[in-house]
């Protein structure tokens, strides 16, 4: 049977725009707010067997649709899922950060052990993103690793690090509980906080906005795609502990995860939003440091 140009028989048509929202928001949801390496839902045996079947589910799912006309734009969205629970699972137990901060001769609880910390995590993370994006068959390119609007990124990026500088003692002491700061006591700390504003943006931005944003636009939309993924990053962050006010920076941490997101869509590449969220950053992690013994 022929069918009319543009027509498609009733079992062929994809899922409605709103309902592929829905299924990927709760993806997102599950793997990024249940299966948290910041907090997650479950803990023990629960987590591990939670994880490892859900991981299952999500690469034979990626798998069948590649091989399905009719779900077949979709595989790489549910494969991308797949890596960012991998990703942030070898995180949250690999930990290595346990055994190469004593090996430095570091404390943990200081300005360069929360910043080794955060690197070893973050390049456990990126590395198995980039990893499995290349096992998959695909280009590193797809995650926004490419030049793109560079000079307007960096001069994103470059504007939001002096936005947060010109005000940083106040935005520190007001959301993230920052104790006695002055620039003399912090600048000494300033190589490990550049260390772990830059290692945290890349890894986070990668994680949410380079891995999903080039797969999910061509079937959402560039505004759509920007709300689903701002969803679970800003749920991740609900039970963080260094800040003042949760819903105050929860009604602050969703307009800056659109604004990132954003950031991505104009430069076309990872580099400006990675420097807008590492600035933002800044007051957070000084908020932290200035309350060490």
């Amino acid at each position: 049977m022929v069918f009319p140009e543009g027509k498609q028989p009733p079992n062929s048509r994809p899922p409605a725009q709103p309902v592929v929202f829905a299924w990927f928001l709760a993806c997102g949801l599950l793997v990024f707010s249940v299966f948290s390496h910041y907090f997650p839902m479950l803990s023990g045996t629960a987590d591990i067997v939670g994880r490892v079947v859900t991981a299952a589910f999500l690469l034979l799912a990626s798998q069948f649709a590649r091989r399905s006309e009719r779900l077949g734009t979709y595989w790489q969205v549910l494969f991308a899922f797949f890596v960012a629970l991998a990703a942030i699972s070898v995180d949250f137990y690999l930990g290595l950060s346990r055994w190469i901060i004593p090996a430095l001769g570091l404390q943990a609880a200081s300005p360069a052990g929360y910043a080794i910390e955060k690197l070893e995590s973050s390049v456990l993370s990126i590395a198995v993103v980039l990893l499995l994006t290349k096992a998959s068959g695909d280009s590193l390119r797809s995650l926004y690793l490419r030049r793109g609007r560079l000079r307007l990124g960096l001069t994103v990026g470059l504007i939001a690090f002096m936005f947060v500088l010109a005000g940083i003692v106040p935005i520190t002491e007001g959301l993230f509980n920052g104790k006695d700061l002055s620039w003399a006591r912090f600048l000494p700390w300033t190589p490990w906080v550049l260390v772990f504003v830059l290692a945290n943006a890349f890894n986070e931005e990668l994680l949410f906005r380079g891995l999903f944003f080039g797969k999910l636009e061509p079937l959402l939309g560039r505004s759509a795609t920007n709300v689903l993924i701002a969803i679970p990053f800003t749920l991740m962050h609900v039970h963080v502990q260094y800040t003042a006010s949760t819903i105050l920076f929860i009604a602050f941490l969703f307009p800056l995860s659109l604004a990132w997101g954003y950031t991505l869509q104009k430069t076309d590449g990872l580099w400006g939003s990675v420097l807008f969220h590492a600035a933002m950053d800044i007051p957070v992690i000084l908020g932290i440091l200035s309350r060490l013994p």
